[in-house]
């Protein structure tokens, strides 16, 4: 296969095209993604749905699950029959048009917009990580590097999107910030389209056209290939739980920073859009990714990298201390309160710890899917993965759909408590396991 050159000690070209295309989509899903809530709570005489609390968690849930269960059909169609590049060119042209469907002030407009961001996103999705994976050889020790590259593409993305899409739809308009987002994802098709030719022959044909034989499709599993997949879908479940949690960050805490947190600047008299506290997580990737990077590289030529499951570990007990900060915070906010004023550090805390998590899972989880994956299977193994956190963004949303009930009977504090006790226990959990799983990785790291 012709492969995009690649030097032993950097990294090759052509992953900085998957960069910047996923940049832009995770600008536009990142900027959307920050207006829902405020849209779908926001009242109706100031151009949002006026929803309930329970409505917009319903809603949000359901679209941040559903743009994660899409990409296992797509995953399973770019294998077969589409190709990787393929697949992606068609994800981005779809989520181009849902997002310029939000723009306009129509309910069925928003439907339609949702249902072809959720289709779009199945075919962009799994294929563009796979794509980075096909860029190393088997064994590169670049490769686990490459994708926490790859990975700060998509914070960049997602801390240009909130910044440009959540000013102008809560301070010009709502549909204005959507339509942003829809612009966003039109320059990532442009791009890719343009400048595809530097990946060479990755991602261009089908793994079913390229091995030229049926029987790959059928080939029956080794008994290591079978361990492997065992530990990957342990901690795809531990996924689960990590981003059932961290997805409040779009909802609970979204609506804590509106409501809740003193976001006046009073020096300069200027008061900070709720869903700008969201660039806070790509902005702490984007300066801690790279030493994070450096941190795993250095420690594995010592010989002390903690295995993939000790990092998920150490990610989710940094989650639970988020929000154990926030329970901390939020501990003189009364019962049933509807405002307050509470310093801003809090959250800035919280979201910090979060992203510390956050970079013990992620980027390492869409490495490990690559590495304990038969090569037959990868495109639905990267699809089995994105449905995990379909299934956490899903009950996510459900769990925030029960704060208003929560803050009448107990108070926020309490909220943010049932989510230090999920974090937490599974950290704890998976400490114990991790022993195990690595044992059946069979020398994965």
């Amino acid at each position: 296969m012709n492969q995009p050159t690649l030097s032993t000690q950097t990294h090759p070209k052509a992953l900085y095209l998957l960069f910047f295309t996923e940049m832009w989509e995770r600008f536009s899903y990142y900027g959307m993604r920050a207006l829902l809530v405020l849209f779908l709570v926001s009242e109706v005489s100031k151009g949002g749905l006026g929803w309930s609390s329970a409505q917009a968690g319903q809603l949000y849930g359901l679209y941040t699950g559903l743009v994660y269960v899409t990409p296992l059909l797509g995953g399973y169609l770019a294998d077969k029959f589409l190709g990787f590049r393929y697949a992606v060119m068609i994800g981005a042209f779809l989520m181009a048009l849902g997002h310029g469907s939000l723009a306009f002030e129509s309910i069925f407009a928003f439907y339609l917009g949702l249902l072809l961001l959720v289709i779009g996103n199945g075919f962009f999705k799994p294929n563009i990580s796979s794509m980075v994976g096909q860029l190393y050889p088997d064994g590169s020790p670049l490769k686990d590097s490459g994708y926490t590259v790859f990975y700060m593409g998509i914070n960049i993305g997602a801390f240009l999107g909130i910044l440009v899409c959540g000013y102008l739809g809560e301070k010009v308009g709502w549909h204005y910030g959507f339509g942003a987002a829809s612009v966003g994802m039109s320059f990532g098709l442009v791009l890719f389209y343009s400048l595809q030719n530097m990946l060479g022959d990755v991602g261009l044909q089908p793994i079913k056209v390229k091995n030229k034989v049926v029987a790959t499709e059928i080939q029956p599993l080794t008994q290591d290939e079978k361990e492997r997949l065992y530990a990957l879908l342990i901690l795809a479940f531990f996924s689960i739980v990590f981003w059932l949690a961290f997805e409040q960050a779009g909802s609970s805490m979204n609506v804590f920073a509106l409501k809740y947190t003193e976001r006046q600047l009073m020096w300069i008299g200027f008061e900070i859009p709720a869903s700008w506290f969201q660039t806070l997580n790509p902005f702490f990737i984007f300066i801690l990714a790279p030493f994070v990077s450096m941190l795993w590289i250095k420690l594995d030529n010592i010989d002390k990298n903690p295995n993939g499951p000790l990092k998920f570990a150490l990610g989710l007990f940094l989650l639970g201390l988020g929000f154990l900060v926030l329970v901390i915070g939020a501990a003189n906010i009364p019962k049933g309160a509807e405002s307050a004023s509470v310093s801003m550090m809090w959250l800035i805390l919280a979201i910090l710890l979060h992203t510390m998590g956050e970079l013990c899972i992620s980027p390492v989880g869409l490495s490990f899917v690559n590495k304990l994956s038969p090569k037959h299977l990868m495109g639905i193994m990267f699809g089995m993965w994105f449905l995990a956190v379909a299934v956490g963004n899903y009950v996510g949303g459900v769990l925030y759909g029960m704060i208003d009930d929560i803050v009448k009977t107990q108070s926020i504090s309490t909220f943010f408590l049932m989510f230090v006790g999920i974090a937490m226990g599974a950290a704890v959990v998976l400490f114990v396991l991790s022993f195990g799983l690595r044992k059946r990785m069979h020398g994965v790291e």
